[in-house]
């Protein structure tokens, strides 16, 4: 069994990598978004539905709230309590998962595709999306363990630094509003009923499926989903951020690590700047032992054992982000070495050697990231929710070898201005 496993996995990572992933997508006759990737290689189907319900969502003063209501979603709906949903998704080998993050809210459903095996836990799915209970109760148990959460988390040099970090960038956008345990203890069950009401509705949602389905299949799957949302409407984005001024934040703290974190908003999902800018960030701090941070910052000078960038583009402008921890009677000489890198790479990006191994890296590894149904269910979602084109994937790869040093540099200067970066040191000396 073990190995006629193995032999599916290679076929499927072969027939990625050789034919591209073909996506599917139409709107659903109750308006939801619906991607659609036919993959025959394992009798397994997964589905994620996402809707615009992140925490930039929440309303002023509420902070939590979209993570708190994703949360409770499975822990009881429509008929089952949350002890039935967890026994019945173990008796026929199915699991439910997904979160919250800035911008999304997601609810991913993997079972197996026998009709006999996919239809109950379809059953549990629509019914953690359409009628969650949210039990006073299992209400008041996840509010205080939030709490909780955010309390510790108040102690660790690294969650006060993120959060500092996040709130310096966007001081003035939702993407820097931070949960508290102030704003959480003040939510109460009805702020989570009218969440939901409001955001987990059909023109809201966008739903993936990849597995072992027909295309007639995965419509019904789909309109049985979205039908039972409310049409309601899509979600209304904010302005746009805007570039904070450079600026740097140093926060007590008597931990003996610094943390050190550096950037600023650079990038919405979908813009042509990201792939000069992945490319280039290879070779600044994206690629590990090789990129320049790293030979600098901790090979040269041993100021850290981890140093690194990267760009994380989002709904609205996504940061740039360049972060390590050090000593802390170390700190300043390690954040003027990391500044210098910057500077230098800023002004000449990457060599063509560097440029080379950047491109040999990122076009040699990216079949590895379509090597699951898991990993496809991943990218296509991504390539849903964010209005990316179809065919992202099958382009990914021509559009790296396609970088030339002048569109890294170009991108980079457009992107990563030195006067609007903030810098946030915690524990620093």
């Amino acid at each position: 069994m073990k190995r006629l496993l193995t032999v599916a996995i290679a076929l499927l990572i072969s027939q990625v990598a050789l034919a591209g992933v073909k996506i599917e997508h139409w709107v659903s006759p109750s308006g939801a978004r619906v991607y659609f990737v036919e993959s025959r290689v394992l009798p397994m189907l997964d589905v994620q539905v996402d809707f615009a319900a992140g925490s930039m969502f929440d309303p002023a003063g509420k902070s939590g709230l979209a993570a708190l209501t994703r949360g409770a979603l499975d822990l009881g709906a429509g008929k089952f309590d949350e002890t039935a949903i967890a026994e019945q998704m173990a008796d026929i080998g199915a699991s439910l998962a997904g979160g919250a993050d800035t911008d999304r809210a997601s609810v991913s459903l993997r079972t197996l595709s026998a009709v006999d095996k996919r239809e109950p836990a379809l059953t549990i799915l629509k019914s953690v999306l359409h009628a969650p209970r949210f039990d006073a109760a299992i209400f008041d148990r996840e509010k205080a363990r939030t709490i909780a959460g955010l309390k510790e988390a108040m102690t660790r040099p690294d969650s006060i630094a993120g959060k500092a970090f996040w709130a310096t960038m966007y001081p003035n956008h939702p993407y820097g509003r931070q949960a508290t345990p102030e704003s959480v203890a003040a939510l109460n069950r009805d702020d989570l009923a009218a969440f939901h009401a409001r955001y987990y509705n059909a023109a809201n949602a966008s739903i993936t499926l990849v597995g072992d389905l027909s295309r007639a299949d995965a419509e019904k799957i789909a309109e049985a989903i979205a039908a039972e949302l409310p049409k309601g409407k899509a979600a209304t984005l904010p302005d746009a951020p805007e570039l904070p001024k450079w600026s740097h934040t140093n926060l007590p703290h008597p931990a003996s690590q610094a943390h050190v974190y550096i950037g600023l908003p650079a990038i919405e999902r979908g813009n042509p700047d990201f792939f000069p800018l992945l490319v280039g960030n290879y070779t600044l701090g994206g690629g590990g032992f090789v990129s320049r941070l790293m030979k600098e910052v901790r090979d040269k000078r041993g100021y850290a054992y981890s140093v690194y960038s990267y760009f994380a583009p989002l709904k609205q402008t996504g940061p740039f982000q360049i972060g390590l921890q050090t000593k802390r009677s170390q700190a300043k000489d390690a954040l003027k070495v990391t500044r210098e890198v910057l500077t230098g790479f800023l002004k000449d990006g990457p060599s063509e050697d560097e440029l080379a191994a950047a491109k040999a890296n990122l076009t040699g590894s990216f079949p590895l990231r379509l090597d699951s149904n898991k990993k496809i269910l991943d990218n296509v979602a991504n390539i849903g929710f964010y209005g990316l084109p179809l065919d992202y994937l099958d382009q990914y790869q021509a559009k790296v070898q396609a970088v030339t040093t002048d569109d890294i540099r170009q991108a980079f200067a457009r992107r990563v201005r030195p006067d609007n970066l903030i810098t946030v040191t915690v524990a620093a000396d």
